[in-house]
C-alpha cells in the first residue's frame, strides 16, 4: 500500500477525500504561524493580501482593525474568508505574479497596503517597486519552522508552502518521494531537493490531495 505524508494537519472533510484512496498517510504541521504586533492607519483604501494568515492576523486583532475600502488577494480561500469579515474583495488571482500584473495594468496610480508575513515572496513588492507604484509593508505574522525527522520513506510528500518544504528537508531527504505541491512557487522550492515534482491543478488542498490520489494510483 502506498503511504504519503502530509506537512499540513487535514481537515474532516479533507480525510475524508482519501479514505478510499488506497493509500495510507501521516500528517504533521510542519510550520506554524505567530501573530505579531503591528500598526496601521486606521483608514485604508487599497490593501493586498497573500494568505489567509494576514487576513486571520488582521481582522482577529479587535483593537486596531482597520477600514479598508478595497482588497486585492491571492487565492479563493484567501477571498473567503475576507468576505466572511464583510470585506469588498475587488480582485483575486492564483498567483502573486498574476496579482502584481493586475495592479500594474489597472491600478497604476494607486497606493497599496500590503499585510504579509515575515518569510512573504518578492514578487509583488518587486514588480510595484519596478514600477514605481506606492505601497507600504506591514508584517502582521511570523512562519516558524517546525522541523521533524521521519525513520521511513514516503512515496509522497504533500507540500503547502516554500517554508514547508525547508522545514521538512532540514531534516529530511525526498530520495524517491515524488513531491506533490500546490502551486508553482512550492513547487520551485521542492525542485531544488528532487527531481520528483507534481503541482496540483489549483491552489488548494483539495486540489493537492486529488493529484496526489489520481498521480499514485497510475503508479501501480
Amino acid at each position: 500500500m502506498k503511504s504519503i505524508l502530509s506537512t499540513k494537519k487535514f481537515t474532516l472533510a479533507q480525510k475524508e477525500l482519501l479514505l478510499n484512496s488506497g493509500l495510507t498517510f501521516v500528517e504533521y504541521n510542519a510550520i506554524s504561524i505567530e501573530f505579531v504586533p503591528f500598526n496601521a492607519p486606521k483608514q485604508i483604501e487599497n490593501a493586498i493580501f497573500t494568505s489567509k494568515n494576514a487576513v486571520k492576523a488582521v481582522f482577529s486583532n479587535k483593537n486596531i482593525i482597520p477600514e479598508i475600502k478595497n482588497c486585492f488577494c491571492v487565492g479563493e480561500k484567501t477571498k473567503a474568508l475576507l468576505e466572511e469579515y464583510g470585506q469588498k474583495v475587488v480582485k483575486t488571482t492564483q498567483y502573486g505574479s498574476e496579482l502584481a500584473d493586475c495592479l500594474i495594468k489597472n491600478h497604476k496610480n494607486d497606493t497599496f497596503y500590503f499585510f504579509c508575513g515575515n518569510k512573504r515572496l518578492d514578487i509583488i513588492p518587486k514588480a510595484l517597486k519596478e514600477e514605481n507604484i506606492m505601497f507600504s509593508e506591514i508584517e502582521t505574522y511570523e512562519t516558524v519552522l517546525n522541523s521533524k525527522h521521519f525513520q521511513r520513506q514516503f512515496d509522497g510528500v504533500l507540500f503547502f508552502s516554500p517554508s514547508a518544504v525547508q522545514s521538512f528537508v532540514s531534516e529530511n531527504k525526498l530520495k524517491n518521494s515524488t513531491a506533490f505541491c500546490i502551486g508553482t512557487t512550492t513547487a520551485a522550492e521542492a525542485k531544488k531537493y528532487t527531481e520528483n515534482v507534481v503541482i496540483s491543478n489549483s491552489t488548494s488542498v483539495e486540489s493537492v490531495i486529488a493529484k496526489t490520489v489520481k498521480t499514485l494510483k497510475n503508479y501501480d
